[in-house]
């Protein structure tokens, strides 16, 4: 099942496997949606999730997603998670990095992997993109005042 909402990020489970492919409940499926949606709006910035399996440089195969990524990287933060691998990177765009430095993205990827390793996925996701997004603030707050 493929979700997108006006535009503002890439589906969220890519049903090329079908339907029924999906390791996710309508519910769930709502609930991460809710969280991207929310986390773009607030922030300004587009917010994009992979869930699935990363190629053995995990880091260059989340940059490759995000570099494919439709629209304006450099305003997009991708959260890659490979769940099999036990690995989550977040690949953030060149204007995101200045809002989403590294010190807060690594706080963000310890409350998810908290969470992982409880057995909750989507949650783990929903509280890592709250964290981003309070860290990168409303859009008006960081533009330039003259």
């Amino acid at each position: 099942m493929a979700t997108e909402l006006e535009d503002t990020r890439e589906p969220i489970v890519d049903d090329q496997e079908g339907p029924k492919a999906s390791p996710f409940s309508p519910a769930e499926l709502l609930r991460l949606d809710e969280a991207l949606t929310m986390s773009s709006r607030e922030t300004g910035l587009r917010f994009t999730l992979y869930i699935g399996e990363l190629p053995a440089d995990t880091r260059a195969g989340a940059e490759e997603l995000h570099a494919r990524s439709v629209g304006d990287t450099s305003q997009s933060v991708l959260i890659a998670v490979a769940p099999d691998q036990r690995v989550l990177e977040i690949v953030t765009g060149s204007a995101a990095a200045r809002r989403l430095p590294d010190r807060a993205c690594a706080l963000a990827v310890l409350t998810m992997t908290g969470r992982f390793g409880a057995g909750d996925l989507v949650g783990g996701i929903v509280n890592g993109l709250r964290q981003l997004s309070d860290q990168a603030g409303h859009p008006a707050a960081h533009r330039p005042r003259y």
